[in-house]
């Protein structure tokens, strides 16, 4: 089903347009297109946000960070006793 707004002529949207400046003036348009432009952007930042929040994989809470811990050699090296066996 096409939605009923996309079959607007040229005649309409000049009534539409008349009547919007016969409500709210032609020196408010520019302000309410740019608040209507700032809330469209708002917007889709949050569902962006949204969107990334879902996308992240969620964080093991045995790690915080996300890492693994490391071995060092000496953790890894056989214990020899300092003096020499006789």
């Amino acid at each position: 089903m096409i939605p009923c707004f996309l079959n607007l002529g040229t005649g309409e949207l000049i009534i539409i347009f008349v009547v919007i400046i016969l409500l709210f003036g032609a020196k408010r348009i520019p302000e309410l297109a740019r608040s209507m432009g700032k809330g469209i952007s708002m917007f889709k930042h949050g569902m962006n946000e949204a969107v990334n929040q879902v996308n992240e994989p969620a964080a093991d809470p045995g790690k915080p960070d996300g890492t693994t811990p490391r071995h060092t050699a000496t953790d890894d090296s056989p214990s020899t006793p300092d003096t020499p066996a006789k």
